[in-house]
């Protein structure tokens, strides 16, 4: 359990970061037209908050702390 802690706070502070520096995107498809089976769709590139980064690398920092003061 100790070691599951402190890869999770691992993780979440490596994606934390991605997402406070700005580097984690994702595309997302909406379809704006559609009429019968003509449809028209556009892409849409999103960014995840600044400020959600920062709080999952917090959480993570948390659990990398807590899986360090665990004992077993």
């Amino acid at each position: 359990m100790r070691a599951g802690l402190i890869i999770a706070g691992i993780l979440l502070i490596a994606i934390g970061a991605a997402a406070f520096t700005g580097n984690l995107n994702f595309t997302k498809d909406k379809e704006v037209l559609k009429i019968g089976e003509f449809s028209a769709s556009v892409k849409q590139e999103k960014s995840v908050p600044q400020w959600l980064g920062g709080i999952g690398a917090l959480v993570g920092l948390g659990l990398v702390a807590a899986g360090a003061m665990r004992k077993g």
